[in-house]
């Protein structure tokens, strides 16, 4: 590209959005010019506004420092300065679903990191490998807000990318029954062991609201497209517990699956290895040269060993092997602020771009 876009983080001074700041920073297509957050951070520089609170191992890049945070209510001034925003933002539902719109019906793509929008009928929910048919949606979406170029497009919950993608992988085969425990990390919940020091040496086994998303979302991912409406798929019959475990990042998964039509497991390993979808196809800046990554030994993958794969945009599974109540049972992990969150919306926006879905204004 000659020309980078410009890019707003709405809800910029979270983890998530800190997540988007490192992540773009130098980005070949993307870049960085507005953020906006809540009205007590608007008017202090970026810098200012995460002083003590910036949560990642890197340090806050140099070209976003000096950058004025906004209102992120301030929605007509905000999208006047880009062509498309990453919103991350921390308010009730029906706020969200209301400032995402505000920000669409002013041509301005949104690619949402909330879970608001994920039910939305003409909104698609992509994990841009599995589903990327459906941004066919968003024709009727912008007919419906009454935009030519503004739209909402969300990623799904982040466990769910634990496991997910190794199952799409064998979608031919009709999976069934799916039994899923994901034990995910601490930066899920947007805290690191110093805002959370009870997460030491301790697991919560609940999470509020997320076992009914690892339940649910597969089947929208895995859904058809009719009439500009995403139609949810269903099967398989999907039973899930969600845990919070002590570590800073990486959700896993344990996963039991029975199919409809018998496989063996060299044809599991095969469509493993060689799954691509279209981020591959198109060499995507964010894109994992390998999608899913098997590993023979039996102590991996590891949350803390593994979890950066590709850049923290790959998929990692081992321990395949058959079950006695169900067929085959397997280890599922993925990233879960990098695939799982703001990494997973860079890469559903690059698609986008790369698809002709977002232009410069």
């Amino acid at each position: 590209m000659s020309e980078k876009l410009k890019v707003g983080i709405v809800g910029g001074t979270g983890m998530v959005g800190q997540r988007f700041v490192q992540l773009l920073d130098g980005h070949p297509w993307f870049q960085v010019t507005s953020i906006a957050a809540s009205k007590s951070s608007a008017g202090k520089t970026y810098e200012e506004s995460v002083q003590g609170r910036w949560k990642l191992a890197t340090p806050i890049p140099d070209p976003v420092k000096s950058i004025v945070v906004q209102d992120a209510s301030q929605v007509e001034k905000v999208a006047a300065e880009v062509d498309f925003v990453f919103c991350a933002v921390d308010m009730k539902k029906n706020e969200i679903q209301a400032l995402e719109e505000a920000y669409a019906k002013t041509g301005t793509p949104v690619i949402s990191n909330n879970s608001a929008h994920r039910w939305t009928p003409d909104v698609p929910m992509v994990i841009p490998e599995i589903n990327p048919g459906h941004m066919d949606v968003i024709a009727a979406q912008r007919k419906r807000l009454g935009t030519s170029s503004g739209f909402i497009a969300v990623k799904p919950n982040c466990s769910i990318q634990s496991y997910v993608p190794a199952l799409h992988a064998l979608l031919d085969y009709k999976p069934t029954h799916v039994v899923a425990s994901t034990y995910q990390a601490i930066s899920g919940a947007g805290k690191n062991f110093t805002d959370w020091p009870d997460m030491l040496d301790n697991v919560i086994p609940y999470i509020g609201g997320e076992e009914e998303k690892s339940e649910q979302e597969p089947l929208r991912i895995w859904g058809s497209v009719a009439d500009g409406e995403i139609v949810k798929a269903s099967s398989p019959l999907i039973t899930t517990q969600c845990i919070r475990v002590p570590v800073t990042d990486g959700h896993l998964a344990t996963v039991f699956a029975s199919f409809e039509n018998k496989l063996a497991k060299d044809e599991i390993l095969d469509r493993w290895r060689q799954f691509k979808g279209r981020p591959q196809e198109l060499r995507l800046p964010s894109a994992p040269e390998q999608f899913i990554t098997y590993f023979e030994e039996d102590n991996r993958p590891q949350t803390k060993l593994d979890r950066d794969i590709e850049r923290g945009m790959g998929v990692s599974v081992g321990r395949l092997r058959e079950d006695s109540i169900y067929d085959y049972k397997f280890v599922g992990l993925s990233h879960n602020t990098l695939r799982g969150a703001a990494g997973g919306a860079v890469l559903i926006a690059e698609l986008l771009k790369a698809e002709g879905y977002i232009q410069a204004k």
